[in-house]
């Protein structure tokens, strides 16, 4: 992967994979590009109003451009975001995000996961994290964290299921802290 700190760095063509969940649907793992600023900006809007505020910890009906663009403009090192895609007609629609960003040692990066709620239920959620974790280990990353909302169940469920390690938040008794040890030689 490239390794320069600057955004618009080249996407990391070899980071695409195709997976079949248990329904026997097919997705396209890939990573986001500022290409896909329109994708991202219909898949957010067509999040439930509880997918939208578990993913944001807060109500949004619609995402900035500056947001959009600091979610689909990322450098693939500092920060990486996978997209599950499937062909819409002529053209590829977002069903699910997950993505990263460290800090500044680049030894800790917070993740989040957002699945379509039609594609919920069906695997994508760990698919997408398992290849989040995977990139964030190859890049060094020794600790990946998530804060969430206490009553996103799916959220704990998923965290369990990938080995992390859940706690309260200590500053906000409504949300909690998913923290996973990469194992990084």
């Amino acid at each position: 992967m490239n390794t320069t700190s600057n955004r618009s760095s080249q996407v990391p063509e070899e980071l695409r994979w195709s997976e079949t969940l248990r329904d026997r649907s097919h997705v396209l793992i890939r990573p986001i590009t500022k290409q896909d600023k329109a994708s991202e900006r219909d898949f957010i809007e067509g999040l439930s109003s509880e997918s939208k505020r578990y993913r944001f910890l807060g109500q949004m009906s619609s995402p900035s451009d500056r947001m959009l663009e600091r979610f689909t403009d990322i450098d693939y090192v500092h920060d990486m975001a996978f997209v599950a895609v499937v062909q819409d007609d002529a053209r590829e629609r977002i069903v699910g995000v997950s993505r990263y960003s460290t800090d500044s040692t680049g030894k800790r990066c917070e993740c989040a996961v957002t699945v379509s709620d039609e594609w919920q239920e069906k695997g994508l959620g760990t698919k997408l994290m398992q290849h989040l974790i995977e990139v964030a280990r190859m890049q060094a990353v020794h600790t990946m964290f998530s804060v969430d909302s206490a009553e996103n169940i799916a959220m704990r469920d998923l965290a369990r299921f990938l080995g992390f390690q859940t706690r309260p938040d200590p500053d906000d008794a409504a949300q909690v802290i998913h923290e996973l040890a990469l194992n990084v030689a």
